[in-house]
């Protein structure tokens, strides 16, 4: 296993030392941090945003009228501006509202769109691949509005199956899916499903909390109604999430939760919304976070997606080679065979080891990698498997940091295979 197999498309030594994290050392071994699909690590420029900002600056936003609270709420909806610029949102400053993650950011569509405008006979269509944050809030409106949901079936490779698509959409009034599983790495055609779902009068939420990552993404292009990505999943805080919804839909739909900020009016005998985005943003808002997350979407796209995409495509032929090279029938690789189609991570497993004890043992050698039901266990059930193990890239990883895994793994092998 040589690392001159993969092409350095990125300074990855030089990025590392951006990460104060990677820095560090478990046993005489450096840390190899392979699960950025669960959370990205921070660079420095991230965390110094967030203690400048809680030593100069912190104050409520949107209240004070002395000069730290004017520029905190500048920074916090500064922020919005860049969460907005980087998906394309038309009106950033209308259409980008800040929750506590992508999570989130789909129950509040799913208890304020969704209560309003979905009854016994309307469908909400999705996929057999998506994380649990995107089913389970549509499972519950099911249980509260009575209507049905339906799924679109994956193939044998991890893509969706798109036959007769048409009279998939009979009677859906939204269309949620992911724009890139965090299993398979699948990136369905998420474009071509909205023109199909707009053509059939259907609405369109998309969950890019594994996309925004790694590829570039254009609301405005793809047309999308809503979608919904998470801050620290792209080198940001944790606690801080974002939805984007057109301005139209958003004026229209009901407050998410009450209290402060979201209001314009409140008297003993009712209330009366903000304008959008603030109606639901009830509360003191993350705003260290807010900045956080600024600060990561400056250095991702410093760094620019086009260098990001390309360096993970050259990792993922790298791993998924060394993977079949090393174990050959003795290991599953799971999702779409081509890197075009899928983001940078690889989930597979042995026939004899369990995922949990892989993890286990590689985290001996300082080896992060994820094991389990990846919050996505209707698509375990649907592969016929309990656990996979996932390994996931991000710019800071390099061709030594799979040799390392593939070293770790022979030994896993070793010992329980």
């Amino acid at each position: 296993m040589s690392s001159s197999a993969s092409p350095r498309i990125l300074n990855v030594d030089k990025i590392r030392k951006d990460f104060p994290i990677l820095e560090t050392s478990k046993n005489g071994k450096r840390l190899v941090y392979l699960d950025s699909a669960a959370s990205s690590q921070r660079p420095d420029s991230v965390l110094e945003a967030m203690d400048d900002y809680y030593h100069t600056t912190h104050a409520n936003v949107h209240r004070g009228v002395y000069s730290i609270a004017e520029n905190a709420t500048a920074l916090y909806e500064k922020a919005r501006v860049k969460a907005g610029k980087l998906i394309n949102a038309p009106k950033p400053s209308k259409e980008i509202v800040f929750t506590k993650n992508a999570t989130e950011a789909i129950n509040l569509v799913a208890k304020t769109w969704g209560l309003v405008n979905l009854g016994e006979s309307d469908v909400i269509l999705t996929t057999k691949m998506e994380h649990h944050a995107n089913l389970v809030p549509w499972l519950m409106l099911k249980e509260q509005t009575g209507c049905r949901i339906s799924y679109l079936e994956i193939d044998s490779n991890g893509e969706l199956i798109l036959d007769d698509i048409e009279s998939k959409f009979d009677g859906v009034k939204l269309l949620a899916i992911t724009m890139a599983s965090n299993v398979l790495g699948t990136i369905p055609p998420v474009k071509y499903l909205t023109e199909m779902a707009h053509k059939n009068g259907a609405l369109v939420l998309a969950d890019a909390a594994q996309f925004v990552p790694h590829r570039q993404c254009d609301v405005s292009d793809l047309d999308v109604d809503f979608l919904a990505f998470t801050g620290h999943k792209v080198m940001g805080p944790t606690g801080i999430g974002v939805l984007y919804g057109k301005e139209e839909l958003l004026d229209a739909m009901p407050p998410f939760l009450g209290g402060g900020e979201m209001i314009l009016d409140v008297t003993l005998e009712g209330f009366k919304t903000n304008e959008i985005p603030w109606k639901f943003e009830a509360g003191t808002p993350p705003i260290a976070e807010a900045v956080g997350l600024g600060a990561g979407i400056d250095y991702l796209t410093a760094i620019g997606y086009g260098a990001i995409g390309e360096h993970e495509r050259g990792l993922l032929d790298y791993c998924s080679n060394s993977l079949k090279t090393t174990f050959g029938e003795k290991i599953t690789l799971y999702g779409p065979k081509e890197t075009t189609k899928r983001t940078g991570l690889i989930s597979f497993s042995f026939e004899t080891v369990h995922p949990h004890d892989v993890a286990q043992i590689l985290d001996d050698h300082n080896i992060c990698v994820r094991a389990g039901h990846h919050c996505a266990k209707p698509l375990m059930y649907r592969l016929g498997l309990s656990a996979t193990t996932r390994v996931s890239f991000s710019i800071y990883n390099d061709t030594h940091d799979i040799d390392a895994l593939i070293i770790g793994l022979v030994q896993v092998v070793e010992m329980l295979g």
